[in-house]
């Protein structure tokens, strides 16, 4: 793990420094372990005075993504403002009203949510000159649990081939080299969730990440066959879903 960090690390120093278009980062801070970790990255490779921060609660975001976000902040020594996307979403929601009448509310309408932080995020990185750093990891990337234009946005996705339970051990790792808690118990705790509506968790919609790492692993890396997964131990239903979902989610996985 402290390899997957020096090379994290690494790779966002030198793709800052290469570029030569930008000098400091910008990471949308969700109160999550992905974002957090991403900070933790970006300070490191960058000091902290080249990172900020910005927080987007919703109507469903919880009162922790903020505290969270603000906790993380002040131990990592970064910037850190909050900016309500309640409005913005009630007009786009009117906005579309007329062209969504008669259908049921979905997942169109909870991306407008993760849609209007990649504006307010692209927003600032014009105004100021930041990179802006996508957050979203390869498990999660790898299912198309990610919205296009929304929490896609940026210009380096940090963790894109880190899986979700590597990004747990990474700010595990973090923590005990910090000698504190870098990245705050609760982010640690906290039931990973996209929080586009109400009392949603990950785990609603995929295998618990242990399982749903391990299959991909297999299917991605190791190339195995349906066959082969179903041998190591797991439900061959839900080898068949995820292997469905990869396909699915290709487009998604060629911009991300």
């Amino acid at each position: 793990i402290e390899d997957i960090r020096d090379a994290l690390v690494c790779g966002i120093r030198e793709y800052v420094s290469k570029s030569g278009a930008f000098t400091s980062v910008l990471i949308g801070l969700s109160g999550g372990i992905d974002s957090a970790v991403t900070a933790a990255l970006a300070v490191e490779a960058l000091g902290a005075q080249h990172v900020m921060g910005i927080t987007m609660p919703s109507a469903y975001s919880s009162e922790g993504s903020v505290v969270d976000s603000v906790a993380l902040a002040n131990n990592l020594g970064i910037q850190c403002h909050t900016i309500s996307i309640e409005t913005a979403v009630s007009a786009f929601e009117g906005m579309l009203a007329p062209l969504f009448d008669g259908t049921k509310i979905g997942v169109a309408e909870e991306n407008i949510q993760a849609r209007t932080r990649g504006v307010a995020l692209m927003a600032a990185s014009n105004k100021f000159g930041h990179l802006v750093l996508t957050t979203g990891n390869k498990s999660e990337m790898a299912m198309g649990y990610a919205t296009l234009y929304g929490d896609m946005s940026g210009g380096l996705a940090v963790l894109a081939d880190v899986f979700k339970t590597d990004v747990y051990r990474l700010a595990e790792f973090m923590n005990e080299e910090a000698l504190h808690d870098l990245i705050p118990t609760s982010t640690l705790e906290k039931p990973p969730s996209a929080e586009l509506r109400p009392d949603q968790k990950d785990e609603d919609s995929l295998p618990k990440y242990e399982i749903l790492d391990d299959i991909l692993e297999c299917l991605v890396e190791k190339e195995y066959s349906l066959d082969d997964v179903v041998a190591k131990g797991h439900d061959v239903d839900v080898v068949r879903r995820i292997w469905k979902l990869l396909d699915r989610a290709e487009y998604k996985r060629r911009q991300a």
